[in-house]
């Protein structure tokens, strides 16, 4: 067995209608005057508001800030303090998806101004003290909630991220019932960016553990097999349930056995065509899967009893593999994703700036359980397009 070291958040709710009890949450935390960090797309739904209700009825008083975006800019995270430290909060309530997530991570640590954002980025490099936080996904995808990591847009097309154990929350909670109106495209994309982030974790070169190996197929086999009830039958909340529990475990092994080249290779879709981080990484992972199969045969010879209920006896390994491959690549269609980058007309042309670009995310390829070389990220682009 390897030696390693395993952080997770403090503390998880998983209950439908959990958010009802959000002020003793609060209170349990000594949170008074807690900021709501959201964004506009779920100010639409009302979400916001509720919460805003509850803690009003149970004697707290919390402020919204609704301005996140998809792939959010410094500029935003920047706002998002000066109107916290207007507002005297002392707690952060991240409400929604991986955006909304990551920036009150940053929030909580920014806020009492005892270190720069511009000296975190990287690995351990926070020093700061942060406010009292608690994390509520409302998509069931990037395990934000119970990640150590931010990413941050910190260029035109670049991406930087903070990883830190203190940004791991005081809690997470999961309310199922706040995802029962979220769109099929949105539930597919981001259903399959948890299942990439269970793939990862499993075949991880370097941090890959026991602890995180059980994380990582509990969690695939939980998406796998309420993806397609989701997609289609949104207002199920067991599955609903199911996902937001598979997305977090996810995020629990990933957290702890970092992720790869499907990132790598997704993050220059997202910084240049503004392309959403599930739908990326859905469309690079055939492609990659096919790439590592040799090196990673036995991984995901391992995997396929999660996403396939009845395998067929005496299969070699590299059977299993190919049959594991295809399992993921048929889902991929079945929940009705693009299928490609020309499906999402980026130019031919672009594949070598892309390919250069994924190159940077040196701190993912590392992870890769085969080498990347530029000419590699090319032909997976190529086999993707």
């Amino acid at each position: 067995m390897n030696s390693f070291d395993f952080s997770s958040v403090k503390q998880i709710v998983c209950e439908p209608g959990a958010v009802k009890n959000m002020a003793a949450y609060c209170t349990s935390l000594h949170i008074q005057r807690p900021l709501i960090v959201t964004d506009a797309g779920l100010v639409q739904t009302g979400i916001p508001n509720q919460v805003e209700e509850i803690l009003t009825r149970g004697g707290i008083h919390a402020v919204q800030y609704s301005n996140i975006q998809a792939d959010p800019a410094e500029s935003i995270v920047f706002d998002a303090v000066a109107f916290a430290q207007e507002h005297a909060i002392d707690g952060v309530i991240g409400l929604g998806g991986g955006s909304s997530m990551d920036v009150a991570k940053l929030i909580a640590l920014l806020t009492q101004n005892q270190q720069s954002l511009a000296s975190m980025y990287g690995v351990n490099k926070v020093t700061a003290n942060r406010l009292p936080l608690i994390l509520v996904p409302t998509t069931a995808g990037t395990g934000s909630e119970v990640t150590p990591i931010s990413i941050i847009t910190t260029g035109e097309t670049t991406k930087s991220g903070v990883v830190s154990p203190r940004l791991l929350p005081d809690m997470a909670i999961l309310d199922a019932e706040l995802t029962t109106g979220l769109p099929p495209h949105v539930t597919a994309a981001t259903g399959i960016d948890a299942m990439v982030h269970a793939i990862e974790a499993f075949t991880s070169k370097h941090k890959k553990n026991v602890y995180s190996d059980m994380l990582a197929k509990q969690a695939l086999t939980l998406l796998s097999q309420n993806i397609l009830a989701v997609v289609e039958h949104g207002d199920n909340v067991t599955a609903r349930s199911n996902m937001l529990l598979g997305a977090l475990l996810a995020g629990q092994a990933f957290a702890n056995a970092p992720v790869a080249a499907v990132h790598a290779l997704a993050y220059p879709l997202g910084g240049n065509y503004h392309i959403p981080h599930g739908l990326s990484n859905a469309l690079v992972l055939p492609a990659v899967l096919k790439f590592n199969a040799e090196h990673a045969k036995n991984q995901y010879a391992e995997l396929l009893p999660c996403v396939k209920k009845h395998v067929p006896q005496g299969l070699s390994k590299t059977q299993q593999c190919i049959n594991f491959i295809s399992t993921i690549d048929n889902l991929v269609s079945e929940v009705g994703l693009p299928r490609s980058l020309a499906a999402m007309d980026i130019p031919h042309g672009d594949l070598p700036k892309l390919a250069s670009e994924a190159m940077e995310q040196t701190r993912l390829l590392v992870n890769n359980p085969r080498t990347v070389t530029q000419a590699d990220a090319l032909a997976i682009y190529q086999h993707a397009f």
